[in-house]
């Protein structure tokens, strides 16, 4: 056999295997964009609560919803930006025929005001059919250099206000046996990272918390979705805390490069449509990283050291 007829046979071989699988995944994708579609409009009419809706993939989530109908209820602390954005969705959707959304300002920190500002919600919607535990901080510093308080102030926020907030609206959605929660953890959560000992635990904390939900919550019809991005093209760095507190107030590069929120906030409506129970969104690199963790422990750890070394020798040179 020549060469070149050799050469043709593995090439059309090749053909053939690429074919068996590119065709059922094209089939797959079209039917699954036809069913998203389909479902959109289940959204209509559904009473969204979004927090951290001020700025970033809350923002961006409020836009989201609000053009699929849903009547949208932000929720953030800074009731000013709360206004821009619901002049901004009124404005930019105003021929979509649905409710003006509802400003609900809130702090997550205080988790003992949280019950309050749900039965306010209840009493102008009436009910919450999809919960969005957007609202959060990050962080900068090593664990030796973060003070306890910012350890407590960012599990406090992350953690504790999103499993209030999510305690407080569950009943309403167990008597009507129906509801959704959502909660944005990050692929942070999944695999640490140094200098981010208080953010990672406490989006870890988060997903452990939403499986056990998840498991006591289908007998009533609630589903529970976590969705785990990777960077954002957000202000998180912007205004992620230092050990002591402050503000970071830098654009990280990895954070600069990142998704943009519109995109991420489309993945988690239609995680929401599909009734996902977890998605990751990231890039190929947070995804090894993952794959490391579970699989190859050790060498996951020497890679994440190794990082902690070169992020210590840059700190030192400055």
């Amino acid at each position: 056999m020549s060469e070149g007829r050799k050469y043709f046979e593995t090439l059309n071989l090749v053909g053939s295997f690429t074919l068996a699988f590119s065709i059922p995944w094209i089939i797959f994708r079209v039917l699954r964009t036809i069913y998203i579609k389909r479902h959109y409009n289940k959204l209509c009419g559904k009473v969204v609560v979004i927090t951290g809706a001020s700025s970033g993939l809350g923002e961006a989530l409020a836009h989201e919803f609000y053009k699929r109908g849903c009547r949208v209820v932000l929720c953030a602390r800074r009731r000013q930006e709360l206004e821009r954005v619901r002049n901004d969705l009124l404005h930019t959707h105003s021929l979509i025929p649905t409710h003006p959304p509802i400003i609900i300002p809130l702090d997550l920190y205080d988790i003992k005001s949280l019950g309050s500002h749900v039965n306010k919600i209840i009493s102008i919607t009436g009910q919450v059919d999809i919960l969005i535990n957007n609202g959060g901080i990050s962080q900068r510093s090593t664990v030796l250099m973060t003070d306890i308080e910012v350890d407590n102030k960012i599990m406090m926020v992350n953690y504790m206000g999103s499993v209030a907030l999510t305690k407080a609206i569950l009943p309403f959605m167990i008597t009507r046996k129906d509801g959704h929660i959502v909660f944005i953890s990050s692929v942070q959560g999944l695999v640490a990272l140094p200098e981010r000992s208080a953010y990672s635990a406490s989006k870890h904390a988060l997903q452990a918390f939403a499986d056990s939900l998840r498991a006591e919550m289908s007998i009533y019809n609630v589903a529970v979705t976590v969705v785990s991005p990777g960077y954002i093209k957000t202000k998180l760095s912007l205004n992620a805390l230092t050990g002591s507190g402050n503000s970071y107030g830098q654009m990280d590069p990895t954070t600069e490069s990142g998704y943009s929120p519109e995109f991420v906030a489309q993945k988690i409506v239609e995680a929401v449509v599909e009734n996902k129970k977890e998605i990751i969104i990231s890039t190929w690199l947070p995804k090894i990283a993952i794959f490391l963790r579970k699989y190859i422990p050790f060498l996951y750890f020497l890679v994440v050291a190794h990082r902690a070394k070169k992020s210590l020798k840059q700190s030192n040179c400055k």
